[in-house]
């Protein structure tokens, strides 16, 4: 039995071998013990200590209580999605040693993205670029469970939730959807119904078109994920020079809280956003909310992100790759300012311009004048220093 004894937060060679030897020994003569014990509180912690998997085991209480989990909900709907962990943090570990030498030019756009991805992660996790390079391959697998399992939680719990609050934004206030869709089953969502098809109509498509209904419907006409549907534009309307509009509300439902969607937002209101010192939108948060209420429209009833006909890993990515690309830039400045005024209240206050006869500009103003007194005093002994050099 090979024991790994950690201690978190330090520096392994701040301990001697011996001591490592000795800690081993006491440790496994204490395991013995458990085994061969009957007290019933020694085999439990036998059974826990022997069983990495399942709810008795190890595993599972370290992925409970390890706050990587906590990070890999706000992760996932933050940064990336649908992010293969795995592959990033040993891709970036490799950059980071065997590969710290080569150009960037070298990666290709997809091998750069994924390095900028696996940068944000170090940067926002205080302690695991540390953890990972010092923790070995094992370490690598713990993290990346850890961080899946956060991730896969949150997406889980997000498209639980939204599934019959899209329902009810879609509803015209005092009407009611005809035929009306079940909340707990999508057979009939998609294409199948006259409201959600034509939201999830691909923009380009005349969806008023029965004969386009039917082959939609059927099959015939395959919808992939770069065909935007019409409820990515503003008021529905395909028009490619508008920034994107209409996805508020499932921002609000997932990043503030679900209470927020019907009335005004208030800067005290909790939520996923609060709990993470989320003050400002984000370009990937803002496709994962696209990508959540499009596959709540759906007729499909499991969200799998390799799932062909929903394609809701290509639908994500070409969103990302637009928000991306440098020649969209003030575009996607303005997209970004409009959704942090609509969903996040300090941001609208922080851009607020300041009133004239405020005490704040006079100090502001005094400053500036104090500062335009130094700078010719400044200027006149730089310019001695120059000639003296020359």
């Amino acid at each position: 039995m090979v024991l790994r004894t950690r201690f978190p937060g330090e520096i392994p060679n701040k301990f001697a071998t011996q001591a490592f030897i000795d800690e081993e020994d006491r440790q496994l003569a204490l395991f013995r013990t458990f085994r061969n014990s009957t007290n019933p509180q020694a085999i439990e912690l036998n059974t826990w200590l022997t069983t990495p998997l399942g709810p008795s085991g190890w595993r599972h209480d370290l992925s409970v209580t390890d706050p990587l989990v906590h990070y890999g909900h706000h992760f996932g709907r933050t940064v990336h999605a649908l992010c293969n962990f795995q592959a990033l943090l040993t891709n970036g570990i490799l950059q980071m040693g065997e590969l710290a030498d080569t150009p960037e030019e070298n990666f290709t756009a997809e091998e750069r993205r994924e390095h900028r991805i696996f940068q944000e992660l170090l940067k926002s996790v205080a302690g695991l670029e540390e953890r990972l390079m010092q923790g070995g391959d094992g370490e690598v697998d713990i993290v990346a469970e850890l961080l899946t399992k956060g991730a896969s939680g949150a997406r889980g719990d997000d498209t639980k939730s939204l599934k019959g609050s899209v329902l009810d934004w879609i509803t015209p206030k005092g009407q009611n959807l005809v035929p009306p869709l079940a909340r707990n089953m999508k057979i009939d969502h998609g294409f199948h119904h006259e409201q959600t098809g034509a939201l999830l109509c691909p923009a380009g498509i005349d969806w008023s078109n029965p004969e386009t209904k039917t082959e939609l419907r059927s099959g015939e006409i395959i919808v992939t994920g770069d065909q935007w549907p019409l409820f990515l534009y503003a008021d529905y309307r395909y028009d490619p020079e508008d920034p994107w509009n209409g996805l508020c509300m499932a921002y609000k439902h997932v990043f503030t809280s679900p209470s927020s969607v019907d009335r005004e937002p208030k800067a005290t209101c909790s939520g996923n956003a609060r709990i993470h010192g989320m003050t400002r939108v984000t370009l990937p948060s803002v496709a994962y909310i696209a990508m959540q209420v499009r596959f709540a429209l759906t007729s499909s009833p499991v969200f799998s992100h390799t799932d062909t006909v929903t394609d809701s890993e290509r639908f994500y990515n070409s969103i990302l790759d637009v928000f991306e690309d440098p020649d969209e830039k003030q575009e996607v400045d303005n997209l970004v300012v409009w959704w942090n005024r609509q969903v996040f209240p300090s941001y609208s206050t922080a851009q607020r311009p300041l009133a004239k006869n405020s005490a704040l500009v006079r100090i502001r103003e005094k400053r500036a004048q104090m500062k335009e007194l130094q700078v010719p005093a400044a200027s006149s002994s730089r310019s001695t220093d120059f000639l003296l050099l020359g």
